[in-house]
């Protein structure tokens, strides 16, 4: 008898999830229900799937609103009928227009307009699917108004939105927060009725027991709707069935791409019967689990992207597959790496494999609309942003009125308790409610849908600021119902390589038809590249740069393609956290100690790692195999512990099997509980090996471009935003590596950086103050009519401020001219007035007053503090600048000479990685660059990391002890002291200064 009921995805407006409504409806001996969010249709699917559970009959509408101001309900007779309503609230949410009061014609949905509507609107004409929605309340003055008339069009319309009072004023909060006001202030018309409850049933029939015939109406009309969405295990996948209209032309061009992918990807292997078995076998699996359109919708997205020169990575479990080898999906060959196909697909898994397809951040749009241009039924997968503690405690705050010093208090939680007021601790209260709530939708990072029926079958859909059609689902109800993302995701590790070979073709234009970025297998053999990974020198090369990953590199002292996989998944927290990662170290470094301590059946599954698990395919093979799980089962377990899963209880019988079949087995409970806790540990973390093997490929071809190409690649990790570090370290590593570095010029830059020979000269992006509009004009106008000659020059044909011309006269834009920068300034002013901005170029060059400027310097040092000013680091060393110069020349050269002895040395903090130890005591590690440029690693254990701290960037001064770890030197801290630069030069009392010649950059 439930027409009318919310769940908190009428966002911002009702208050309890549609599991919650639907244990309520339960309680209240509610056997059929239905579900109408405002303007929503996100809870839609998973409502029918727990109905389902539950017994309870489900019916699935939609409350159409104005804002809160009602119009009317849909609510579908079936399937065909939900598709209409999602049609209509669609194009109403693309398009941000109202509704009408009245409804369209529906061909398969009923309409239910509130009794107030009907009398405001004075409707006295029905159609046989609309009907007059009367609540407990209406009752009282139904009798005495003209809809006594309509009496076969009445039904129950008591809406549910709160269980409870405090369900209301959470309700109200939300309003407030909506409304962006003081709760005070909430007008009574942005607010529910309070008696928006579900009553028993019996209480229910009993309010209406006078009016019998709107009893029958409504259990008349629940009869009719019928909505069924199939959640069993064995359900169809509903992504497009067919990629060429028939199932069998789809088989012919998978086995036809395959057959060509041979020879182009075994061109110097022989290609043996293990090959063409694996092929036989996964092409076999891939028709019977109906996926062969999977693969060709997948295959058809990246033979685009090769055709438009588009860079990207195929990688996820999909790298398992020799199918998506050969089709070019990915660029991992599963037969070298003895990838586990099962992983992939397997007779008991029904969703298809999972593909993530990287392009590059600047080629994603065009893919991307590509894909909604080649196929009919696409849509973007949705996700909720929920209410965060912070988030939520801060919108109640201003909600209730509270000061910002305050919100700040409880945001911060540095408060006690039985001092906060009353309001205070309403907010917290409340924001207890209210965390988890979703707040409102957004998009998913990647997934695109790509379904057989119209995506409004299942779900209405808006459309955000990127402009495509997104679901009001996420992917795990997605999932649910048989629908599977394609990931089109964005990195900047592929612009880089992208942009590299663009700034090769400009600047070593001889070289660049001799380099074949996907010739993989040569890279991996080159030692050249091998020796780069072995010293770790390898900042700014894609996944491998940061200072864990290079401290890994070191230990295992890797210097391969196969021992770059490893590492790539070792250092993943999964890991690390069961104590594997040192244990895997001991074990590589020492390949006896596996036979003495790993467990027999563990070092037969995972020989290559020791008997450690390192993928996430070591789960199933350990479930597998020491656990004698099925496959199915071992699935479940890896899933379970992904986070992407929704039965707790399958996940915990498959734990207890896990056990009881190791007990049966003879297993001690202490070794048991050991593998137990390994698996579960590090499950939820690791990648699968076809992901670490794609994401090595991408380091080798960053690797290749770092050995070869050294300052092109350099500079084009820097435009594409750099890397784990700040453009400063990816200069000064450009500069150790031979290139000269200069500043922002009006001749030679552009917005982005740009190198001629061995000259770096940097873009105008690091200019923060510098406006776009500008950096576009000084280039048209330098492209249309050639260099500029002169400041008179470059006056004379571009207009600007004297505020932005004073920028590029201070970073040394016009160092060409060779004028002292004092000088050019004073020249700028006496040539524009403080305030004149021109409205054009000048037709006619100006005839221009000479004026007697004295003679000034520039230094050094003031050009390091402008440096520092105006793009945030200097171009000269920082030990330059430093008030006391050094009082040794310790470096990283140094360290292996003062090995287990204390050593003094001066660096420039580059990064610093909090973290904490099993105890919950800080920590530090840091990684500072010395006098002479070179890299250096230091730790600061909980003692000292409590008594010195990290004061930002700068110059610290340590003395402690140089130890090794595995052949890695880093310096355990015992003190440490921030070292002051000069006062700026520009502000001291001096007329002139000295100059202190800058070594690194002349």
């Amino acid at each position: 008898m439930y027409l009318n009921c919310h769940t908190y995805y009428s966002l911002r407006f009702g208050t309890l999830s549609e599991v919650e409504l639907l244990e309520l409806a339960e309680k209240n001996h509610i056997d059929h229900l239905a579900l109408t969010d405002i303007n929503n249709t996100s809870a839609g699917l998973n409502f029918v799937r727990k109905a389902q559970e539950k017994g309870i009959k489900p019916i699935l509408g939609i409350d159409f609103r104005n804002g809160v101001d009602p119009c009317f309900i849909g609510l579908a007779k079936n399937n065909h009928g939900y598709k209409e309503l999602n049609n209509f609230l669609s194009e109403h949410l693309h398009h941000n227009k109202k509704f009408n009061s009245r409804a369209p014609i529906f061909n398969h949905a009923f309409v239910i307009y509130p009794f107030e509507k009907v009398l405001l609107n004075k409707l006295d004409t029905f159609l046989e699917h609309e009907f007059i929605g009367i609540s407990i309340r209406d009752l009282r003055r139904l009798p005495f108004t003209k809809i006594m008339d309509y009496k076969d069009k009445l039904v129950v319309q008591q809406a549910v939105t709160f269980r409870n009072k405090r369900d209301f004023n959470a309700h109200r909060l939300l309003r407030a927060i909506d409304n962006n006001i003081l709760l005070s202030k909430l007008p009574p018309s942005e607010e529910a009725d309070p008696e928006e409850k579900m009553l028993p049933m019996d209480n229910l029939l009993s309010a209406f027991s006078e009016y019998q015939f709107i009893l029958e109406n409504t259990e008349r009309l629940m009869q009719s709707c019928n909505i069924y969405f199939d959640f069993s295990e064995d359900r169809k996948p509903q992504n497009l069935v067919s990629y060429l209209g028939d199932a069998k032309k789809d088989e012919a061009l998978l086995e036809e791409l395959c057959q060509k992918g041979l020879p182009e990807r075994y061109k110097h292997i022989k290609i043996d019967k293990v090959i063409l078995d694996r092929l036989q076998k996964e092409l076999d699996l891939i028709k019977k689990m109906g996926f062969v359109s999977y693969f060709l919708i997948n295959w058809d997205i990246v033979s685009h992207a090769r055709k438009q020169g588009f860079f990207y990575v195929g990688r996820g479990s999909g790298a398992n597959s020799i199918v998506a080898y050969l089709l070019h999906i990915t660029d991992v060959d599963p037969i070298e790496l003895d990838l586990y196909f099962e992983r992939f697909i397997n007779l008991y898994r029904v969703n298809p494999p999972d593909f993530d397809i990287d392009f590059s951040w600047k080629d994603r749009e065009a893919m991307t609309q590509y894909i909604f241009e080649r196929f009919p039924n696409v849509s973007l997968l949705g996700t909720y942003v929920t209410f965060q503690e912070k988030g939520v405690v801060r919108e109640l705050g201003k909600v209730f009125g509270l000061p910002k010093e305050e919100i700040d208090i409880l945001c911060d939680r540095k408060y006690n308790v039985p001092e906060l007021d009353k309001v205070a601790l309403l907010v917290l209260k409340y924001g207890q409610l209210l965390k988890g709530m979703p707040n409102y939708l957004s998009i998913h990072a990647g997934g695109i849908l790509i379904t057989e029926k119209p995506i409004h079958y299942f779900s209405a859909t808006h459309l955000p600021p990127k402009g495509y059609p997104t679901t009001q689902f996420d992917m795990v109800i997605a999932e649910d119902v048989g629908l599977f993302k394609f990931d089109i995701l964005s990195q900047r590790g592929l612009a880089k390589i992208e942009e590299t070979l663009e700034i090769i073709s400009y600047n070593q234009p001889e070289q660049i038809s001799s380099i074949d970025i996907h010739d993989i297998a040569q890279f991996k053999t080159d030692p050249t590249i091998n020796n780069l990974v072995k010293s770790a020198q390898c900042m700014g090369c894609f996944y491998v740069e940061s200072p864990a990953m290079r401290m890994l590199l070191k230990k295992l002292e890797v210097d391969n393609y196969l021992g770059l996989v490893a590492a790539s998944s070792i250092i993943r927290p999964g890991v690390a956290k069961s104590g594997m990662m040192r244990e895997y170290i001991l074990r590589h470094r020492d390949p006896q100690r596996a036979k003495e301590r790993a467990h027999p059946v563990m070092l037969s599954i995972m020989p290559e790692t020791y008997g450690v698990m390192v993928y996430q395919e070591d789960v199933i093979k350990v479930a597998h195999y020491f656990a004698d799980l099925t496959l199915g089962e071992a699935d479940v377990l890896r899933r379970g512990m992904s986070g992407k899963f929704r039965s707790r209880e399958e996940f915990q019988k498959v734990k207890d099997k896990f056990v009881d079949n190791c007990r049966k087995k003879g297993y001690e409970d202490k070794l048991i509980f050991e593998i137990w806790d390994q698996v579960a540990s590090f499950a939820g973390y690791a990648f699968a090996k076809g992901h670490s093997a794609s994401y090595a490929v991408e380091s080798y071809q960053t690797l290749f471009l770092k050995a070869y190409y050294p300052l092109e690649y350099m500079v084009a990790v820097l435009n594409n935003g750099g890397g784990f570090y700040s453009a400063e370290f990816y200069i000064h590593e450009a500069r150790m590596l031979g290139a000269r570095i200069n500043s922002p010029c009006i001749n030679k830059s552009f917005m982005a950086n740009c190198i001629y020979g061995k000259e770096i000269y940097l873009g105008y992006m690091y200019l923060r103050d510098l406006e776009g509009k500008v950096v576009e004009h000084i280039i048209t106008e330098r492209n249309t009519n050639g260099p500029y000659l002169s400041l008179t020059n470059f006056l004379d044909r571009v207009f600007i401020s004297i505020e932005q011309l004073g920028i590029l006269i201070r970073i040394d834009a016009f160092g060409f001219t060779g004028v002292n920068k004092h000088e050019l300034l004073w020249q700028a002013h006496l040539s524009l007035s403080k305030n004149t901005k021109l409205d054009h170029p000048k037709l006619f060059n100006a005839t221009h007053q000479h004026f007697e400027i004295p003679k000034l310097y520039a230094t050094d040092l003031e050009m390091a503090f402008t440096q520092l000013e105006l793009m945030g680091f200097t171009l000269c060393s920082p030990f330059d600048i430093l008030a006391e110069p050094p009082s040794n020349t310790h470096g990283k050269r140094d360290l292996e000479a003062y090995l287990g002895k204390n050593i003094d040395i001066y660096g420039y903090l580059v990064t610093v990685k909090n973290t904490r130890t099993h105890q919950g005591t800080r920590m530090n590690f840091a990684t500072l660059v010395d006098q002479h440029g070179e890299v250096f690693d230091t730790v600061l254990f909980p003692p000292i990391a409590a008594k010195y701290f990290f004061r930002g960037r700068g110059i610290y001064r340590f003395y402690g002890k140089v130890v090794s770890e595995f052949g890695f030197l880093s310096i355990e801290v015992i003190k440490m002291q921030k070292q002051d630069y000069i006062p700026d030069p520009r502000y001291a009392d001096m007329k002139t200064s000295v100059l202190r010649h800058n070594s690194n950059n002349k």
